[in-house]
């Protein structure tokens, strides 16, 4: 389909290639709602756990869609639209990561369903989607939920409901940590390279662009940080939404982190329809994780929002919540119903409410959480590290922390860092180290989802919680560049010696602590885990425990 788009400047709009796989019955008069996939991985490096890719026959017919969607749903009366991201595999232009052109594209797809934009076989013959209600669905994973998420708030008519999984709502926080940086150099234009097959040479000069508006030399937010924000931004803003939203996020994701979906969240309309999953695993789509509750309750949010039949979907809680291993609740909304408690460290170590007196000192290094969080009794030049007592009883995070530090630099600038820390032995998912499978192990058998073809089975392998048995575990964490603390979008270095007050908020989190066990609070610099980019400063930091606190978001009901 044609798309309003010159993504690669050839003077040529851009066209869009969509996949669509129908009920034979639309050829006859019935019109049928739209599940759509989007994605820029078909190419590289496939689509799903499995990565899947699509085939075709030797007439070009697509014999194989990728992913489990086509093989259930569209028995059950749907269409399945499969799009190509502009710049990707068979679709013109070039992707800008997470730029206009990714979003404009699909949202062209969702108006051309509606009577509004055109379209043409491989004959160059003008396509019309007579037999679609207009009803879209847009539904996929990282890169692919994130465009669902920038499509959608764009206000476009038709789009009825997204289901995001694992999904940046703004770019930024993807490669960045107020001024930090979470990845390595020049990302923005790799990612563009990696998922684009064709030779470099035909977007050099959008690669050119994409690593100069990056800016990774200050780790800044800028106007090109700004076109990829789909909460506040001037392509995609949450306060535009109108289609209803399931997104599943994954506490533990190193890849798209936790505040990707609770900052959109909070910023969407409160007239949206919504529903959440909130998961301990990392960077993973339900599908792998809980399959059989997850296609039902896909299937009823689909029927309700897209077919307009009234079951019980928002009649159940709003949200599920994932608490460990085999262990999920329910409740009315997220996060659940809290009070505010801040603690303190002391200066014998501990962490309690009272306010303390006296200092405490480290060295900006850079470290991995397990050498930051690790024997936290043990003197460490390269951190602080302060736990309460045992907890008496049960007590449960649920939302976005904040901590607070009253600090003195002897050098411009530190990376600082702080981790919520769970010290006590226990069996625990394994979604914080993405070589543990993000939270997963395969294991034996497949389930067959939906109807199956020569080619295109929709059978699956299973899986199951991958665990591990450990002393502590990192709850979650946050990271700052020191001279941003006043703005993301400049840098003010800090005079040293000058004592300052910095404020900011940690990842979020939905977390039990159990009985018996500590919570510590471990002050350091950079944290290795967050990427490779950053490397310490060798700053010196010195904490005055009066002004310092973390304030916690707890469960007032259990």
């Amino acid at each position: 389909m044609q798309s309003p788009l010159d993504s690669d400047g050839d003077g040529k709009k851009d066209l869009v290639r969509v996949d669509i796989i129908r009920p034979k019955e639309s050829d006859s008069g019935l019109k049928v709602p739209v599940i759509m996939h989007e994605s820029p991985y078909y190419d590289q490096p496939g689509v799903g756990f499995e990565l899947d890719h699509k085939k075709y026959d030797a007439d070009g017919n697509l014999t194989k869609f990728p992913l489990f969607y086509d093989n259930y749903f569209v028995p059950r009366g749907y269409a399945f639209v499969s799009v190509d991201m502009v710049g990707t595999r068979l679709s013109d232009g070039c992707p800008t990561t997470g730029g206009s052109s990714d979003v404009l594209g699909g949202k062209a797809v969702v108006d051309w369903l509606n009577g509004r934009a055109s379209a043409y076989d491989d004959k160059g013959n003008a396509v019309k989607a007579s037999w679609s209600t207009g009803r879209t669905g847009m539904i996929g994973h990282s890169y692919e939920g994130s465009l669902a998420i920038g499509v959608a708030g764009t206000g476009v008519r038709g789009l009825e409901t997204i289901v995001p999984l694992a999904s940046p709502s703004s770019w930024y926080d993807m490669w960045r940590a107020n001024g930090t940086l979470t990845d390595f150099k020049g990302g923005q234009q790799w990612m563009a390279q990696w998922i684009d097959e064709d030779p470099d040479e035909k977007c050099a000069a959008v690669h050119q662009r994409l690593n100069e508006g990056a800016d990774d030399a200050t780790g800044n937010y800028n106007a090109y940080w700004h076109e990829r924000n789909y909460r506040t931004g001037p392509v995609s803003n949450a306060r535009n939404v109108r289609a209803s939203v399931f997104p599943v996020v994954g506490m533990h994701d190193r890849n798209v982190m936790a505040d990707q979906f609770s900052q959109w969240w909070t910023k969407l309309p409160h007239q949206v329809e919504r529903k959440v999953w909130v998961t301990q695993y990392g960077h993973l789509d339900p599908f792998w994780a809980r399959r059989d509750v997850w296609v039902d309750t896909l299937h009823k949010w689909f029927d309700h929002e897209l077919m307009g039949v009234p079951n019980d979907i928002m009649r159940q809680p709003r949200a599920d919540v994932q608490l460990g291993p085999d262990r999920w609740i329910t409740q009315a909304d997220w996060p659940a119903p809290t009070r505010t408690v801040t603690l303190r460290p002391q200066h014998d170590d501990s962490l309690g409410r009272r306010p303390s007196t006296g200092t405490g000192s480290y060295l900006d290094t850079r470290q991995t959480e397990t050498a930051m969080a690790g024997d936290p009794g043990t003197t460490n030049p390269n951190r602080l590290a302060f736990l309460t007592p045992p907890l008496k009883n049960v007590m449960r995070l649920s939302g976005t922390p904040s901590v607070s530090l009253r600090l003195t630099l002897n050098k411009p600038t530190a990376n600082l860092g702080v981790l919520l820390v769970d010290y006590g032995t226990d069996t625990r998912i394994h979604g914080v180290d993405p070589a543990g499978g993000q939270g997963l192990k395969l294991i034996d058998g497949k389930d067959c989802v939906g109807e199956s073809t020569a080619e295109d089975d929709g059978c699956y392998r299973r899986a199951a919680d991958n665990t591990v048995t450990s002393g502590f575990q990192v709850v979650t964490r946050g990271a700052l560049d020191a001279q941003n603390h006043e703005s993301l979008s400049r840098t003010a270095p800090l005079t040293p010696g000058k004592p300052y007050q910095i404020t900011w908020s940690m990842l979020p989190q939905d977390y039990e602590f159990k009985a018996g066990h500590r919570l510590g609070l471990v002050l350091t610099g950079t944290n290795a885990d967050l990427g490779d980019a950053e490397t310490g400063t060798g700053t010196n930091i010195t904490v005055d425990l009066a002004g310092t606190s973390v304030s916690l978001p707890l469960v007032t009901r259990q």
